[in-house]
């Protein structure tokens, strides 16, 4: 008896799935059949994906919700559907593409045609992700132009700062010893050592 399963995929673990999991649910793919990864694009990490498809029966169903949920490029997602509707012989019913259900039209027109809208529909899904990385990388670029910086905010200089920096500029202390007893590391302390030249230097031009 063939069974239907469910996958789900979301980026990060600050990223909601409920919106993926509602439309299997209401597809009717039980609860025990349902399958979730939270990785991120870079690594793609999948082990209840791997799961889900080792399970996979000639007969049985894998539902998705959109297209991107099998792989993060065109090549993945076309490499993953044929292993899915070939290697394991399996259906496949993508959510928010009727036309992607492999379930009809398995005579060789409906192939053709679901096999035209697949690659179209992969294409797109990448390109629009290479879009948005462009349009994300564009920011960054504006921004740091603005002067914006990104990354952890400066530690604050503590009150004890100068009077160690001044033994240290004295060659009274080393920059370790001064590190030391502010509590903060090696490279941090020279860091603001070089800072307060460079504050130094901009009061002197003003």
């Amino acid at each position: 008896m063939s069974a239907a399963y469910g996958y789900a995929r979301v980026s990060s673990k600050d990223q909601n799935e409920d919106r993926q999991l509602i439309a299997l649910r209401q597809w009717g793919v039980a609860e025990k059949h349902i399958y979730l990864d939270k990785v991120s694009g870079k690594d793609f990490n999948r082990p209840q994906y791997q799961r889900l498809v080792k399970k996979l029966r000639p007969g049985d169903i894998l539902v998705v919700k959109s297209i991107d949920r099998l792989g993060r490029n065109y090549n993945e997602i076309i490499e993953q559907w044929r292993q899915i509707t070939k290697c394991r012989q399996a259906d496949i019913v993508v959510l928010d593409m009727p036309l992607l259900d492999t379930r009809q039209g398995k005579d060789l027109i409906g192939t053709l045609i679901a096999d035209i809208v697949l690659q179209l529909l992969s294409y797109v899904a990448q390109t629009e992700r290479e879009f948005i990385r462009m349009r994300q990388a564009e920011g960054i670029a504006a921004a740091k132009a603005r002067g914006v910086r990104f990354g952890p905010k400066p530690k604050d200089k503590p009150e004890l700062f100068d009077t160690y920096s001044q033994q240290w500029e004295m060659r009274q202390i080393s920059a370790r010893q001064a590190a030391k007893q502010l509590q903060v590391s090696h490279n941090t302390f020279l860091k603001w050592v070089k800072r307060a030249e460079n504050e130094r230097k901009d009061t002197k031009i003003g």
